[in-house]
């Protein structure tokens, strides 16, 4: 499942949600492309795992796409803060309605949703724990954005084995010995390929790399 590997865009999302909340259609797009690489990670995180064999992140995230275009006149929100969570609501709604699908379920479950909903939120919250407990300064022009975005982004900006072992290990919180299973290496080889990610992903968010 590979993640959408757009860099890290220099426009400002503040002033891109201005514009957007001004009516501007090009400038929605161009602001949820800012969150392409941070929506695609939480949605590998919490799709069931069965449904993964089923279904890619990517269309989990580009159907929120479409949805956040056409309800984006309801968004009342002002800042980054908001509008992830405003996207992370999105998320979790048609995440239940592709685990509704798989299942067999046609009814709805509120419940689900808001269960989906408080785990993707609770994610969001751990990665950006996660950049402070890392000791990695963002850069200066970084420093402005949501931390989970911001590492999201350093994450997609990795070789995929550093991206694929950190992701297996550091947030979907398997073992060494299940990451080392699931790549097909050795125990050595990921704890080694782990050390490396780890000084690699530091220096992207430090902006030396």
């Amino acid at each position: 499942m590979a993640f959408n590997m757009t860099d890290i865009s220099s426009e400002n999302p503040a002033q891109l949600l201005s514009q957007a909340r001004g009516g501007d259609a090009g400038a929605v797009t161009r602001l949820l492309e800012q969150y392409r690489n941070y929506l695609s990670l939480l949605a590998r995180i919490h799709i069931d795992q069965h449904l993964q064999s089923k279904v890619d992140p990517s269309d989990l995230v580009q159907e929120t796409f479409m949805h956040a275009v056409r309800d984006f006149p309801k968004f009342r929100g002002t800042t980054e803060a908001e509008f992830l969570g405003w996207l992370r609501k999105i998320v979790a709604n048609n995440g239940a309605k592709l685990v509704r699908h798989y299942r067999g379920t046609q009814r709805r479950d509120v419940t689900l949703e808001r269960r989906l909903q408080d785990d993707l939120d609770q994610t969001s919250l751990g990665l950006a724990q996660g950049l402070v407990a890392a000791d990695s300064s963002p850069s200066q022009q970084a420093a402005r954005r949501e931390a989970a975005v911001v590492l999201a982004d350093a994450l997609a900006k990795l070789p995929a084995d550093y991206r694929e072992v950190m992701i297996l290990h550091h947030l979907e919180g398997r073992t060494i010995a299940e990451t080392a299973q699931q790549m097909g290496r050795t125990l050595d080889s990921v704890k080694k390929l782990l050390a490396r990610a780890l000084i690699r992903l530091r220096g992207l968010m430090k902006g030396t790399v």
